[in-house]
């Protein structure tokens, strides 16, 4: 599966220029020009992000503090010059690296594809495999299946987690919402049944077997 980067910058031909690089070295590529654009690209889980500082809108440091609250893929800043304040503050919101302009192709392409081996190796070691085909990474938050991954929101996430860490045993819907969403959180228990609902609609669309079962009149389980 190739690669997805996400190129931020508001600069149009730089833009080009990376994206005509990147496509051609065989990666995806998605584009933003504004902060804005970029937060809700992110969204969509590239494997590394390319992140001018300079936006118009909302810029790239402010951009990484709020995409590192979903987004865990390494993030590469762009930047016309970098001071050793403007590093530290960046690599304290989340950032992996730099790149000050102009830079060599070469050497950001070389640059990223490290990145992306350091980040497949960590995923490699963090992943348990429940069995041949499904791989969650309780860490990193991510799960996957046949070694594509199948995107959950937060909330789906935290209840495939309760349930696969105690497979076989069975939550009832107000113990899931308890533990989930919290105690002293106000709501109605019947969310579960609809997040519920969403994985399984999920893991349909991805081939998965059935993992969450029903048992009737007292809750749901991970099949063991």
């Amino acid at each position: 599966m190739k690669e997805t980067i996400l190129i931020v910058d508001d600069e149009e031909d730089i833009v080009s220029t990376l994206s005509d690089y990147f496509l051609y070295n065989d990666y995806q590529v998605m584009t933003a020009a504004t902060g804005r654009e970029a937060i809700e690209k992110a969204g969509r889980q590239p494997d590394l992000i390319l992140l001018d500082i300079n936006m118009p809108d909302v810029d790239g440091l402010e951009v990484c503090a709020r995409i590192r609250e979903f987004v865990s893929c390494p993030i590469v800043f762009l930047t016309a010059r970098v001071e050793e304040q403007d590093k530290i503050q960046g690599f304290g919101l989340g950032g992996d690296d730099y790149m000050v302009k102009p830079f060599s192709l070469k050497e950001l392409g070389a640059r990223v594809e490290a990145h992306l081996r350091r980040e497949y190796r960590h995923r490699e070691r963090m992943r348990v495999y429940l069995d041949r085909r499904l791989a969650i990474d309780y860490t990193e938050r991510r799960l996957y299946y046949d070694g594509q991954e199948v995107v959950l929101a937060k909330k789906e996430f935290d209840i495939v987690e309760l349930l696969s860490g105690h497979a076989g045993q069975i939550f009832g819907k107000e113990q899931i919402y308890e533990l989930v969403w919290g105690y002293d959180r106000e709501g109605e228990p019947s969310v579960v049944a609809e997040h519920i609902r969403r994985i399984r609609t999920k893991f349909a669309a991805a081939g998965m077997k059935p993992y969450v079962e029903t048992v009737w009149g007292v809750g749901y389980r991970w099949a063991k």
